[in-house]
């Protein structure tokens, strides 16, 4: 069933920092009903890339590095925002190079996600990138983050450790792994 979209009557900023805006909504449905809903907006942001690097045909190349959000390190997949004149390819491209000391000969869009549609205005474009060659530009990360190898094959496994806890790194990494067998 097709619905149509709410009617945005109003929309207010109700607090903002360097990095995160959030919105109040007051919408009106097509039902009459009217309702007043609180989002995380982004903050003019060309959007995200979230990269799947591929040694070889086995080996994924993850990223650890501290997730302030847990405090903690995670072990995940290298990632970063689209800069204003980049595509997602490109920007894949970049911060594989500065996160990962590689870059990719072959990239390719394989999906976006979004993470929380209900409450937060952010999607993230899957890439997939091949043919890796070594490659390191300066990144913005306040340390070098270590790379480590491992099997796409074992994904249970990387989950079964406890340090991959994000899930649009999840979500790649088995995308990922049936875009291969698929092909």
């Amino acid at each position: 069933m097709s619905r149509k979209t709410p009617t945005i009557l109003n929309k207010t900023v109700i607090a903002q920092t360097r990095q995160f805006r959030i919105e109040t909504l007051e919408l009106e449905f097509s039902s009459g009903e009217l309702r007043q809903y609180e989002r995380l907006a982004r903050n003019a942001s060309m959007g995200a890339v979230l990269i799947v690097p591929m040694l070889d045909a086995d080996t994924v190349l993850l990223v650890r590095e501290y997730a302030a959000g847990l405090h903690r390190y995670e072990l995940g997949l290298p990632k970063g925002k689209i800069d204003a004149g980049e595509d997602a390819l490109t920007a894949a491209n970049r911060e594989l190079k500065e996160e990962v000391g590689y870059g990719a000969k072959n990239l390719r869009h394989l999906h976006t996600v979004s993470l929380a549609p209900s409450y937060l205005e952010h999607t993230i474009d899957i890439i997939l990138a091949e043919d890796l060659y070594p490659e390191k530009l300066q990144g913005d990360e306040p340390e070098e983050l270590e790379v480590v190898p491992w099997d796409i094959r074992r994904i249970d496994s990387l989950l079964a450790t406890g340090e991959c806890s994000e899930a649009r790194s999840i979500a790649a990494l088995y995308l990922t792994a049936e875009y291969l067998r698929g092909i």
